[in-house]
């Protein structure tokens, strides 16, 4: 069913423009990367970097500053995955609330998760100002707010957690929004940036020196040991150390059962009047997050939300829907330049995962980001570049990525755990959502009964059709369509693959396989159909 606006409109100029009717984010939208090789052939390193977002970009960086080699190995385009995909707010502020960091980890950690969240601002501040790189880095206050006296508690009680840790806040009415706000939490010095801007000249100066940049090239397989060799496409890479920087850890690590993956939708917006200078996020469930961001000479208000589980939803584009009416009704809303969605990964008890992978000596891990993905990412580069350097790091045990914290998370790793047991059961028993191909429009994809089997069925805009095993290469679960990104997406554990099976998202290393390809307009298993004029 369409997802309805969290409340009701406040007030509307006509019709809400057109959404894009393709996704692309900003962030891509307005850099121009160079191509970098694929791997071929095998090579020695002392550090592999397996992700070449903004956790590998940076590891990556800091490890070659302290003398190390590194190769680089990047499934797609270099900041092209969730990194090309962000909003990029830089918050001290993590996703989880502050009661919830007292609750999990007591104050004295909590406190420490915001001082390591504040040292990879301060990182990226750092290395902005040392590097002279112009991305639009801007101090800026952040607001918690509430809408209605709905949120008041909520937002009292964060303000009062605030205060217990000590943090730069203050309880406001005075928040710099064009709609009526009850409350607020106002944060101070946190910051913005355009994402793609600041890593290019971090990746530009990685390469050289014995150093190394890969595209194109996935990592298939991590063997740990002295030393380590990554499996990939195109050959193998042998280093001291492994750093898997890719957003989910690759196959079937314990650390899957400790992270749920959602999707999250956002639009980039031109709109009358001036856009609010601040990072704004409120109270409902799902959550709204608001930022502005320099683009071609315009300010482009970014509005996020409507977050669901991955694979857990069967109208992806009413998403989309729900958060154009959302923003229409609170900004003069004149169009919508850009739309995209991204992968969200949470953690089951509110702080990534970060630090040497367990039962491995030599290989690392970060994950488990959530919402706050810039400042956990670099903190992720931080803390692992250090451990590979065996230099202390202060925040190295609270984030630890074998930690397991039984009282604090308990219930919330039963629950999202119960996914994998139940969609591998269900949808096996499910019905198919067509009976023959020959039900699927152009555009449309489904999972197909045919000859007793399920099959991913995908009719592409010339009318060829796209016949893939719905079987996720990951932990064997089925996955569903989504519409709007024309993907295949895995319910159990968030792996997605393009409409030709390529892995998109992991912890899937594997593709989808191809049960047969279609011609230009027709599919040996069904009559040709012809393509739409």
């Amino acid at each position: 069913m369409p997802v309805p606006a969290t409340s009701k409109p406040l007030s509307r100029r006509g019709r809400p423009p057109r959404l894009p009717s393709s996704t692309r984010s900003l962030w891509i939208a307005s850099t121009r990367y160079p191509r970098f090789p694929r791997l071929r052939g095998d090579l020695e390193v002392d550090v592999a970097i397996i992700g070449a977002g903004i956790t590998g970009l940076t590891a990556a960086t800091l490890l070659k500053a302290a003398g190390k080699t590194v190769a680089v190995l990047e499934a797609q385009r270099v900041a092209e995955g969730v990194t090309g995909y962000t909003t990029a707010h830089l918050t001290e502020v993590v996703d989880a609330s502050l009661r919830t960091l007292i609750s999990h980890f007591g104050e004295d950690g909590a406190r420490d998760a915001l001082a390591a969240s504040r040292a990879s601002l301060d990182r990226i501040a750092a290395f902005v100002q040392e590097r002279g790189i112009e991305c639009g880095f801007h101090r800026l206050p952040g607001f918690y707010f509430a809408e209605t006296e709905d949120g008041l508690e909520d937002v009292q009680k964060e303000y009062e957690a605030a205060e217990r840790l000590g943090m730069r806040a203050v309880l406001t009415e005075d928040v710099p929004l064009p709609f009526p706000v009850a409350a607020a939490v106002r944060f101070e010095d946190q910051a913005r940036f355009h994402v793609r801007q600041y890593l290019l000249p971090l990746l530009l100066a990685i390469p050289g020196g014995g150093s190394h940049v890969f595209e194109d090239t996935r990592a298939l397989d991590v063997e740990d040991g002295s030393p380590c060799q990554v499996k990939a496409e195109g050959g193998v890479v042998t280093a001291r150390e492994v750093l898997l920087a890719t957003h989910v850890p690759l196959n079937k690590l314990f650390l899957q059962t400790k992270l749920a993956h959602f999707r999250s939708y956002v639009l980039a917006c031109r709109i009358d009047g001036p856009v609010p200078d601040g990072l704004f996020w409120d109270t409902a469930d799902p959550y709204h997050y608001l930022r502005g961001q320099e683009v071609e000479d315009e300010t482009l208000l970014v509005v996020g939300g409507e977050d669901h589980k991955t694979g857990q939803e069967e109208d992806t584009e009413a998403r989309f829907r729900a958060l154009l009416e959302y923003a229409a009704a609170r900004f003069p809303v004149r169009a919508v330049r850009y739309r995209w969605s991204a992968q969200v990964v949470e953690p089951v008890d509110g702080l990534p995962f970060l630090g040497r992978n367990s039962l491995s000596a030599h290989v690392y891990v970060g994950t488990g980001y959530s919402g706050t993905g810039m400042t956990f990412g670099t903190l992720a580069a931080m803390v692992t570049s250090d451990l590979i350097l065996g230099r202390d790091n202060r925040w190295a045990r609270l984030f630890d990525a074998t930690r397991v914290k039984p009282l604090a998370a308990a219930r919330q790793f039963v629950s999202e755990n119960v996914d994998f047991p139940a969609h591998f059961l269900a949808d096996r028993l499910k019905k198919a959502e067509a009976d023959s191909l020959r039900e699927l429009a152009v555009g449309q994809g489904k999972l197909v009964e045919v000859e007793g089997k399920k099959v991913a069925a995908y009719r592409d805009e010339d009318g060829t059709l796209h016949a893939l095993d719905p079987v996720c290469t990951h932990m064997r679960c089925l996955v569903e369509f989504n519409d709007t990104e024309k993907s295949w997406d895995c319910p159990c554990h968030g792996s997605r693959f393009d409409t030709d099976g390529k892995v998109l998202n992991g912890p899937a290393v594997k593709d989808l396989g191809i049960i047969e390809q279609g011609g230009a307009a027709s599919h040996p298993l069904e009559p040709p159909l012809a393509p739409r004029e």
